[in-house]
């Protein structure tokens, strides 16, 4: 619990920070290109990470080998952020010094506006939380359903590798969609995707099916995750964009923990298929509410 608090931690500082230098960096008609290059640079690694450790943990066992990946990856993310990296604040303020509107608002008003008195931030928050609350449970249920239908580490480690290799790649092409087309049509279709993957899994009982269910899977989050943080830069002024995706932020990641507890316990209580079920039925809703709660931003 402690190991998991620290990764939490991570999270918060060097995510989170990633997101809103990219934001910093690009301008207002490519923002959605910048955040999907940084989360298809992300996820990919997850991907391939998922991959790889399963495979190491199929040959020597789930300690320590699989773990040493992970130690490599830290003191290489110190090294290129400790010397490689530039700042990018005074982006930010050179854009909020250009720009009219509210220099400073306090950050109680600005959590309120953020996460429920602007209908399309509510809906942004909404979403993420959905969309990550279902990741949460695919990371729980799917390897103890799929382990319960008889693979073996190393096809759910491939099962797992392929659902966020695809969410990855294809945010490269979805986040600049996003530029052209508008946030919103990618996010309401991006969650009914998602729900109608995630049916699919519970639906079928054949191991190529699961991978084309992964598949669809990945492309959902992909036509989510970078339209929901462009979507949210939109509409923040400059000076409190950082606190206000961090606000959104703190919405869409607290769906991994409810979507962890809430399908662990519903799975105890009812079964993995119901949990699944549940989890598309919240994923379909959310969709939804984007359709008809989200106003695209001039």
């Amino acid at each position: 619990m402690a190991a998991n608090i620290l990764l939490g931690v991570n999270q918060g500082l060097a995510w989170s920070m990633a997101v809103v230098m990219k934001i910093d960096l690009a301008g207002p008609k490519s923002r959605g290109f910048a955040v999907g290059l940084n989360e298809f640079t992300g996820y990919l690694a997850l991907g391939a990470t998922a991959w790889a450790t399963g495979y190491l943990a199929a040959w020597y066992g789930l300690r320590p080998y699989p773990f040493y990946l992970g130690i490599g990856y830290a003191v290489l993310g110190l090294c290129l952020s400790a010397f490689l990296m530039r700042e990018t604040l005074p982006l930010a303020r050179l854009g909020a010094a250009s720009t009219s509107g509210p220099k400073r608002e306090s950050f109680w008003s600005i959590f309120k506006r953020t996460s429920w008195q602007d209908r399309s931030l509510f809906s942004a928050c909404q979403a993420g939380l959905i969309n990550n609350l279902n990741d949460g449970m695919s990371w729980g249920l799917f390897p103890l359903f799929f382990a319960s239908k008889g693979l073996d580490v190393e096809c759910i480690g491939t099962l797992k590798f392929i659902y966020p290799a695809v969410w990855g790649v294809a945010q490269l092409g979805t986040g600049q969609l996003s530029d052209k087309v508008g946030r919103r049509p990618l996010i309401q279709w991006g969650m009914v995707l998602q729900a109608l993957a995630i049916w699919m899994v519970v639906a079928v009982e054949s191991y190529h099916a699961w991978i084309g269910a992964s598949i669809l899977l990945g492309l959902g989050t992909a036509m989510v995750y970078p339209a929901l943080l462009a979507e949210v830069s939109d509409r923040a002024p400059a000076i409190q964009r950082a606190a206000s995706l961090g606000v959104y932020r703190f919405w869409r990641d607290s769906g991994y923990a409810v979507g962890a507890l809430l399908s662990g316990l519903f799975a105890d209580a009812f079964g993995f298929v119901w949990a699944i079920v549940l989890v598309g039925g919240l994923t379909f809703v959310s969709g939804i509410q984007v359709a008809l709660g989200m106003r695209e931003k001039e």
